[in-house]
């Protein structure tokens, strides 16, 4: 991971560890505090590198707990600032992880065409970081994929996983993502087998992580593509599952998915009532959502076929 939080007894570093294992190995709301006072504090003793981190996590912790309006906020004079002539190597790096966190936060309110963007500036700040190449690659195959373009989807997966580091145990986040991005480009191309075989292992890496959020949303790709190639049955325990954690963790991005994909299959089983429990779930996370966006944006989210269906039923 790239963020300095290795110095024994200094508080921002404390702040910085403990924001980034909430963020990824626990509640993202949790990390919110801490992070906000890790800004504050790298901002007053002039430790740059800190704050960029700082403000990156941040914006990694508002967009899975849902507030993307503010996440947004926070991510892009980050990205900004990475994208200024001769800027140094962190402010560059915590730049280019800030644009692709921006992507992946319009690509969730289903804006693939403005998330491929960002992902592309997140590819031309990302300088010679692996790291930040990596996430900008796999944004960019994402997109593809929301755009039904598998040509582009493949290529940008290739381009990714030739930056991964040769040894296994490293980068698990990275490794775990990759696999959802594999599972999403196979169900693109028509093969559901290959997708689930792709997400099962995503799953079972980030559980070996201890990462409940990318386990939640890897059971939520899982039971996209159970319902595919198993069929509803089956597809309902992992969507199950994946609402379950998402609602233990407060993570309103993957609860509102599962919830309502869930309701949908259990309506067909034929059980209504845990299907409209589940649709209720959903439609409350929805609108949680909604009222951290800027209005240009909930009028369109809101207006999502999918979003919309849920909402009018």
């Amino acid at each position: 991971m790239t963020v300095p939080t290795d110095d024994q007894g200094d508080p921002l570093a404390a702040l910085l560890g403990a924001g980034e294992h909430a963020a990824f190995h626990g509640k993202p709301t949790a990390a919110v505090p801490p992070l906000r006072r890790a800004v504050g504090l790298a901002g007053e003793q002039g430790r740059v590198a800190e704050e960029c981190a700082a403000g990156w996590l941040l914006g990694v912790a508002l967009g899975a707990g849902g507030s993307w309006g503010e996440a947004l906020d926070r991510l892009a004079p980050l990205a900004d600032r990475g994208a200024e002539p001769g800027a140094q190597v962190e402010v560059a790096l915590f730049g280019s992880l800030a644009a692709s966190t921006t992507a992946s936060i319009h690509r969730q309110l289903g804006r693939h065409a403005h998330a491929r963007s960002h992902d592309q500036a997140a590819l031309e700040i990302a300088g010679s970081s692996a790291e930040a190449q990596f996430d900008a690659e796999l944004g960019l195959a994402s997109d593809a994929v929301g755009l039904d373009d598998v040509d582009e989807a493949s290529a940008r997966l290739e381009a990714a996983r030739a930056l991964l580091p040769e040894r296994d145990g490293e980068w698990w986040r990275q490794r775990v993502r990759l696999g959802w991005a594999e599972a999403e480009v196979a169900l693109l191309d028509g093969d559901a087998e290959r997708a689930v075989t792709r997400v099962r292992a995503a799953v079972e890496r980030a559980e070996q992580a201890r990462a409940p959020r990318h386990v939640a949303k890897g059971l939520l790709i899982q039971g996209i593509a159970e319902l595919s190639d198993a069929g509803p049955g089956v597809a309902a325990g992992s969507l199950r599952r994946a609402a379950t954690l998402a609602e233990q963790l407060g993570a309103l991005p993957l609860l509102w998915p599962s919830r309502a994909l869930l309701g949908a299959v259990l309506a067909e089983e034929g059980d209504g009532t845990e299907s409209e429990r589940s649709l209720v779930v959903a439609r409350t996370a929805v609108r949680a959502v909604s009222a951290d966006l800027p209005d240009d944006l909930r009028t369109g989210w809101l207006a999502r076929p999918d979003v919309a269906a849920l909402l009018g039923g």
